[in-house]
């Protein structure tokens, strides 16, 4: 089974067993989480959401993406060159059943 759910402001589309990297959830590793904004299960199509569909997954770890650089450069204007870093914080999560 194949599905579209919506998590943290984004969509993925999964599929059993699949593991996927989405934003950070107060969640340990080891525990089962619900998403039950499913927008598409197979060839149902929801209006928003499908109703009586929910998505399970296992956490598998939390962590830190790799360090992104952050350039600002104004033209013309030498002095106001600044370089940042940024690590997202994400949850990797393993799909273990797609109830439907």
């Amino acid at each position: 089974m194949n599905a579209v759910i919506k998590v943290g402001g984004k969509q993925y589309y999964v599929q059993e067993n699949q593991e996927i990297f989405i934003e950070k959830l107060d969640a340990e590793a080891g525990d089962t989480v619900k998403f039950d904004q499913v927008l598409m299960l197979d060839s149902k199509i929801g209006s928003p959401y499908l109703t009586n569909v929910t998505v399970e997954g296992e956490v598998i770890k939390n962590g830190k993406q790799k360090k992104i650089k952050v350039f600002k450069y104004k033209s013309k204007d030498r002095s106001n060159r600044k370089t940042q870093g940024h690590r997202q914080p994400y949850t990797k999560v393993r799909i273990t059943k797609i109830n439907g």
